[in-house]
């Protein structure tokens, strides 16, 4: 089918400030809207507050309006330039909500603009909770025994068919804000009572608890003609309870058998259909019950999120970009995607682990604890060869003063402290359960406080073993060679047998332990896609040129004081680099971001932002130099030591940063 050619001018609903919740995938899914529109011819306008976005730069859109994100303002931009249509669905929920209310202000019928993308129709039926559960039933499938309320005379009434606990979830909010558990009688109305007051709508969904069990999401792509794939299936770490936002996941999904996974691949599709969501992206959310085959449909978004933005680069599928040309009217088999077309399901041949950054190093004050209102403030990403590999990697990228499994914070607590420590879901129960295994801990014993699958406890109980390996074969080279092929780092290596990190990375240099350069290639089309990971098993694939390179650090993960700001200077140092001539190389572990689209630079490394991923990826590329002072804090601190290696860094130099950085230093300027 061609594109549509009923209307020609568009407007991009953006996602306004960043948020709990609502980060920078936005600026990543809106900026590839928007590209993909002028790629097809149309005209198009954009509305989003937000001045430190890729999306906001002056010639990305035909016209830009820095304006609130509220109805009275549309209606000015319906007025000045007259769009035909408005895309929401790559804005988040606040997108998806200014839709709604354009909608029922009679808007979008007075000055005649077409909703594409998600229908006013699919939109409602996904997010009005009631509306869905009754969708989810008559397509045979089963949801959570709930009921909604509007006040707290129905929530009362509601005791008599739902024990406690029960979950509370608000209609029309983004990141579970307002969400809670009561698990007592004194909590349970005045939680109702908040989440009624922070739904738009004045409506939230009760619900029996699903505490404990597996929780898992797919990434849904569908066109008009009701062709559907799969992009990429996610699973949890964490057991329901704790948000998904704010949960370690792991791509592909690890733990279901063939059959399992085919009865949700299935359903995913169905509640697509049932919906009528035909605009590209959608993800659905599913819980199953431990050792049996109960399945519970949790919710669906008919928009894309934080989990496409992860999926799209874990799977390397652009899943904004087909969504776009979907919601133009393009089928999957006419979309061109990395040598194929978007109609092939993508197939992962390695394994991701999404690790969420919280901030509370900056409320020391504030409760760790997890559970159905997100607070995680970004996420990382790690990309390997096996789960173990992945994780680490995650690790390391998170900037939490780690590079491993160890946290110093856990090593003067007991056994029954610890124990006590990760009954409840907490940010950095991982660690705590590490060290717990380290002495001697089981898996069942673990599982059965914690409901985390064994599998996952399993590949913690390898990297302790590989620990104790570590030990007991100080300076033994085969030891070195397969702790480096699960993922440790230099720098826990040489933690472990009392060297410098640079006498580890010397070492291996010396017997040729050095990792390779893999290619993200989920389509196996055969196309050389510069989109690449590090590992120490498998093949290089990637290709060397003769033409001069730049590499630009990246900002790493959201975080409060670095947040998407540094992804604008990241991506418009490259477009600078590539205007020159040069071959512009980036290295970044955000999965948010517009700087981890594989076609912004000239390459693409998925690393952890320390010494050692970088010093492997300038090993190996020899660029011209590196620039550090545009990926903020993150890419400021590998200044010396990469420099310390014998780094070219460009543009602001160690010795400027030092000045800057250094107070004494700065006020002697």
């Amino acid at each position: 089918m061609p594109r549509r050619n009923d209307i020609h001018h568009i407007l991009v609903i953006g996602s306004g400030p960043i948020v709990i919740g609502q980060a920078c995938e936005f600026d990543y899914s809106g900026n590839q809207a928007v590209k993909t529109l002028k790629e097809e011819g149309y005209e198009v306008s954009l509305i989003n507050p937000n001045p430190a976005t890729m999306m906001t730069t002056p010639g990305i859109a035909d016209h830009i309006f820095l304006e609130p994100l509220t109805t009275d303002y549309v209606e000015k931009i319906f007025q000045q330039v007259g769009p035909d249509a408005i895309l929401s669905t790559m804005g988040g929920q606040t997108a998806l909500n200014l839709t709604m209310e354009l909608d029922r202000k009679g808007l979008l019928e007075k000055y005649g603009v077409k909703v594409i993308g998600a229908s006013i129709e699919s939109i409602r039926k996904a997010e009005d909770r009631g509306a869905f559960k009754d969708i989810v039933s008559s397509i045979g499938l089963e949801s959570a025994r709930s009921t909604v309320v509007h006040d707290l005379e129905e929530a009362k009434a509601a005791r008599s068919i739902i024990p406690l606990p029960i979950i509370i979830r608000p209609s029309y909010t983004l990141g579970g804000m307002g969400g809670s558990i009561a698990n007592t009688e004194e909590e349970y109305l005045p939680m109702v009572e908040h989440a009624l007051e922070v739904s738009p709508a004045h409506e939230a969904l009760l619900e029996e608890s699903l505490i404990g069990w597996k929780e898992f999401e797919m990434e849904v792509m569908r066109d008009s003609k009701d062709n559907a794939i799969i992009v990429c299936s996610i699973e949890n770490i964490d057991p329901m309870g704790v948000h998904t936002g704010d949960s370690i996941t792991i791509a592909p999904i690890q733990t279901l058998n063939d059959r399992q996974y085919q009865r949700m691949r299935n359903a995913s599709i169905d509640i697509l259909r049932a919906v009528g969501v035909d605009c590209g992206g959608s993800n659905v959310q599913f819980a199953m019950q431990n050792d049996t085959d109960r399945m519970i449909v949790i919710e669906m978004n008919p928009r894309v999120s934080r989990s496409s933005a992860l999926a799209s680069k874990a799977s390397g599928y652009p899943i904004a970009r087909v969504t776009a040309k979907i919601a133009m009217g393009m089928l999957l088999e006419e979309i061109p995607v990395a040598g194929g077309t978007a109609a092939i399901e993508p197939s992962l041949d390695y394994i991701v682990a999404k690790f969420p950054r919280f901030p509370f190093d900056k409320f020391a004050s504030a409760p760790n604890t997890l559970g159905t209102q997100m607070k995680a403030t970004g996420e990382v990403m790690g990309i390997g060869s096996t789960l173990e590999e992945c994780m680490m990697k995650s690790v390391r990228s998170l900037e939490i003063g780690a590079c491993h499994f160890h946290l110093p914070k856990f090593d003067g607590m007991s056994d029954a402290e610890l124990l006590d420590y990760i009954s409840a879901a907490r940010d950095d129960n991982v660690f705590a359960i590490t060290e717990l295994l380290r002495r001697g801990a089981t898996v069942e014993k673990l599982h059965a406080v914690t409901q985390i699958t064994a599998l996952f406890l399993e590949s913690l109980e390898r990297i302790v073993a590989m620990e104790a390996r570590l030990k007991e074969n100080v300076n033994d080279i085969a030891t070195l060679r397969a702790a480096k092929e699960m993922g440790f780092s230099d720098r826990y290596i040489a933690a472990l047998w009392h060297l410098n990190e640079v006498d580890i990375y010397a070492r291996r240099k010396q017997h040729g332990i050095t990792p390779v350069f893999r290619m993200v290639d989920t389509l196996h089309t055969g196309a050389y896609i510069a989109y690449l990971y590090s590992s120490y098993t498998g093949r290089m694939d990637s290709r060397l040129t003769d033409r001069k390179k730049i590499v630009v650090l990246g900002a790493g993960p959201i975080r409060i004081g670095q947040g998407v700001e540094f992804d604008y200077s990241t991506v418009h140092a490259v477009q600078t680099i590539r205007r020159a001539g040069y071959e512009a190389i980036i290295i970044n572990n955000n999965p948010e971001t517009v700087s981890t689209d594989y076609t912004t630079a000239d390459k693409l490394y998925f690393e952890p932002l320390t010494p050692e991923d970088v010093m492997a990826i300038i090993d190996y590329e020899k660029p011209e130099g590196v620039i550090a002072s545009l990926g903020g804090q993150t890419a400021i601190n590998l200044a010396q030591p990469l420099s310390d290696r014998g780094v070219k860094i460009i543009g602001t130099d160690c010795a400027a940063i030092e000045r800057a950085e250094d107070r004494d230093a700065f006020e002697h300027v």
